[in-house]
């Protein structure tokens, strides 16, 4: 609920008073430029209809007032009046008081560890899920909030993968396919297709843009061992920082490199940081994998030795039994993990019975879209 609205500097700005006695501040441009009525934005998607060169170098705050829950602002000099509900005012407020510390993530990201997520892991039913916003709403959110969820109930055949992915979005096709074997080979092109252990990892760090989704689904799984193991990447970040800040530095300050050229035909390379932050800070991205890590060439000579420190370092959390999560797939399960943050691996396995697992890439724009479609969907139903 707003109580006052003070136009200031000669109405480049305006100060919002809220019932709870917070204050926050607009700047008169990005209001005009943000304005919600049709003539500057689409009532059907939400697109702007006007580029910034529409909106006057001049504009600023003529008149305002509280009408209601909305806040009602003229501008001059184009002599438009446009409403700012109050809760798109409060849910879009730029005015805060300290720039947060690098490493921070939105409340919608939890962080975990085996403490807190092993007895605990999110799943749901292939069939419950593609019959059932709710069921499919809750996982969803599960892959966002927490990185990875399990998906049983799928029929144990080739391709049923493309299940999973159909339900909230499209395969990402790369050179391995549109889907790719995992299971033991003679003369392997990848580590992935023999029985050893994997460290964790994320995969294709190579590629610019990397897969945000992976999914590995379970055709048949009759081998000792070979368990499935997840670690959050954001949590090892978390507890670096913690540590060792000036490492945490490192990792996120210089890039590293990364290549594959395991097939004729193929060579990806990329080059970005182990430790992502963006602009502000934020913890976006995790990359890791010493199978395709190349030769750092970014940093500094000064700062190599300290750069390698830390890495080993990071290594050394991410294989902490501490953060890690095991399951063994069984034949029509599967699970997806943010690719950007939660790194999967898998435990040595025997030579005797079988071990047939089918992975693809998709996108992690598509599963957001999806839970934000489902969630308006049961906003508007409630409303």
């Amino acid at each position: 609920m707003l109580t006052h609205a003070l136009i200031g500097d000669e109405g480049k700005t305006i100060d919002l008073g809220w019932k709870d006695g917070t204050r926050t501040r607009f700047h008169a441009m990005w209001l005009r430029d943000n304005a919600l009525d049709d003539k500057t934005r689409s009532a059907g998607n939400g697109q702007r209809l006007i580029t910034i060169l529409d909106i006057p170098a001049q504009t600023r705050i003529g008149a305002a007032a509280i009408k209601a829950d909305a806040l009602e602002i003229s501008f001059v000099p184009e002599q438009k009046t446009v409403s700012f509900p109050a809760a798109w005012l409060s849910a879009n407020a730029y005015d805060r008081d300290a720039a947060r510390e690098p490493g921070w993530t939105g409340e919608a990201t939890v962080r975990w560890t085996k403490a807190s997520m092993q007895n605990s892991v999110p799943r749901a039913g292939y069939v419950a899920a593609s019959r059932d916003r709710t069921v499919l709403r809750q996982w969803l959110s599960a892959v966002k909030t927490y990185g990875f969820a399990v998906m049983d109930d799928l029929p144990a055949e080739s391709g049923a993968l493309c299940k999973v992915s159909d339900l909230f979005g499209y395969i990402r096709e790369t050179n391995y396919g549109r889907w790719f074997e995992v299971r033991a080979e003679v003369n392997p092109t990848n580590l992935a297709y023999t029985n050893l252990g994997l460290q964790s990892h994320t995969d294709n760090p190579y590629r610019d843009p990397v897969p945000t989704l992976q999914i590995l689904s379970c055709i048949e799984n009759t081998v000792e061992g070979g368990e499935s193991s997840v670690v959050d990447g954001f949590a090892v970040a978390a507890a670096l920082q913690a540590e060792n800040p000036e490492g945490f530095r490192l990792l996120s300050s210089y890039p590293a490199r990364f290549e594959y050229a395991g097939s004729s035909g193929v060579r990806l390379r990329a080059k970005r940081p182990m430790i992502e932050l963006g602009p502000d800070g934020e913890l976006i991205a995790i990359r890791f994998n010493n199978r395709s890590l190349a030769p750092t060439v970014d940093v500094p000579f000064a700062d190599m030795e300290a750069y390698y420190a830390a890495y080993r370092r990071f290594a050394e959390l991410i294989e902490d039994p501490s953060f890690e999560v095991t399951f063994k797939l069984e034949a029509g399960q599967a699970f997806i993990v943010d690719n950007t943050r939660v790194m999967h691996a898998r435990k040595a396995f025997s030579g005797t019975g079988k071990r047939w697992l089918q992975g693809c890439y998709a996108d992690k724009d598509g599963l957001l879209s999806t839970l934000l479609a489902i969630e308006h969907g049961f906003k508007e139903a409630a409303e």
